[in-house]
C-alpha cells in the first residue's frame, strides 16, 4: 500500500536558533506569508554530530543507541525512519555525509561499495554519501550544497522515494572555523538560503512535505557537544499542511522521528517513547 504522504528531512549542519531567524531570508520570508511555520527544538546531550545524527533518526537518546561521540560508531539496533518506512513499503534516499549510511544501513562505510548505491530492499533504498576524509580548519573537504540538493531532487524525480533525508556540514565547518558571529558566516548562511529557496518549491511542487532544520547549535566560538541554549537550540521550519502546536513552543529532538512516521501514515515503533508534535 501506498504510505499516506511522501517527506523530505533537511538537516544543515551546526545552525544556533539566533542565525535562523536572522539570516535565512527566504525561509523567514514562507513563514511570513504563511506557508510555513517554525519552532525552537533543542538537541540531545551530547549536542555532538553522530549522537545527534543516530537520535534524529531512531528517537532514542545517545545513552540508550550507544552513538556517544564522533569516534564511536557502529550500526545502531533500535528501528529508525529507515527501517520502518522500508517495512512499510515505503522507497527512502539519503543524501548525507557517510556516518548516516554507517548507523542506519551497514558499517564500516566501504569507499566504493557504499559512496552510492541503490539496494531495494533497504533500509536505505536510494543513498548518495559524501566523506569529508581528509577535514580539518583550512579545507573543509565540503560537497557544494547546490550538488546536494540537486541529487536529492534527482532522487526524488527519478526512484520516487517517499521519504528522504539530506544532510551537509557546510554551515557546521563554517563555524567550527569562523564561530557564528562574524561576515564569513553570515555571508554563508545566505548563500546557504538562496541555494535552499530554489528548489523547496520544486519539492513541495512535487507533493511532499518538507521539513528544513539543524541537527544542534553552535557557539560564536565554534563549539558543540555540551548543555547550552547556542549549542543545543536551533529552528525547525516546516512546510506541509498539518496542524501544529503554538509558536512558542520548545520541541524536543527526540519527537521528530514519531512525528515524520507519523506524517507518513507508517506505524511508530515501542522504542520512539516522545510523542509527535504535528497532527
Amino acid at each position: 500500500m501506498p504510505l499516506s504522504s511522501k517527506l523530505l528531512l533537511i538537516v544543515l549542519d551546526g545552525v544556533p536558533w539566533r542565525n535562523w531567524r536572522r539570516l535565512f531570508g527566504n525561509l523567514e520570508g514562507w513563514v511570513q506569508s504563511g506557508e510555513a511555520r517554525v519552532w525552537k527544538m533543542r538537541s540531545v546531550l551530547p549536542s555532538t554530530s553522530a549522537c545527534c545524527y543516530a537520535s534524529i533518526h531512531t528517537g532514542v537518546p545517545p545513552q540508550i543507541h550507544g552513538i556517544l561521540s564522533n569516534e564511536v560508531r557502529f550500526r545502531v539496533a533500535q528501528p529508525d525512519i529507515f527501517s520502518e518506512v522500508t517495512k512499510a513499503g515505503g522507497r527512502t534516499g539519503a543524501v548525507t555525509h557517510s556516518y548516516w549510511s554507517e548507523f542506519f544501513n551497514r558499517h564500516p562505510f566501504d569507499f566504493v561499495r557504499d559512496i552510492e548505491y541503490d539496494e531495494p530492499g533497504g533500509p536505505i533504498s536510494h543513498g548518495r554519501f559524501h566523506t569529508m576524509t581528509g577535514y580539518g580548519h583550512d579545507n573543509q573537504m565540503t560537497p557544494s550544497d547546490v550538488d546536494l540538493f540537486a541529487t536529492l531532487t534527482m532522487l526524488c524525480a527519478r526512484h520516487g522515494i517517499d521519504y528522504g533525508i539530506l544532510h551537509t556540514c557546510t554551515l557546521d565547518s563554517m563555524g567550527h572555523r569562523f564561530g557564528h558571529d562574524n561576515t564569513p558566516m553570515d555571508h554563508a548562511c545566505a548563500v546557504m538560503d538562496g541555494m535552499l529557496a530554489a528548489f523547496l518549491p520544486k519539492w513541495r511542487e512535487a507533493g511532499y512535505e518538507v521539513f528544513v532544520t539543524a541537527d544542534h547549535g553552535q557557539t560564536d566560538r565554534g563549539h558543540h557537544g555540551g548543555r547550552e541554549d547556542l549549542q543545543q537550540d536551533f529552528a525547525l521550519y516546516y512546510f506541509g499542511p498539518a496542524k501544529g502546536p503554538k509558536d512558542d513552543t520548545l520541541l524536543d529532538q527526540l519527537q521528530l522521528a514519531p512525528t515524520i512516521l507519523n506524517r507518513l501514515g507508517v506505524p511508530v515503533p515501542d522504542t520512539m517513547k516522545a510523542k509527535p508534535f504535528l497532527a
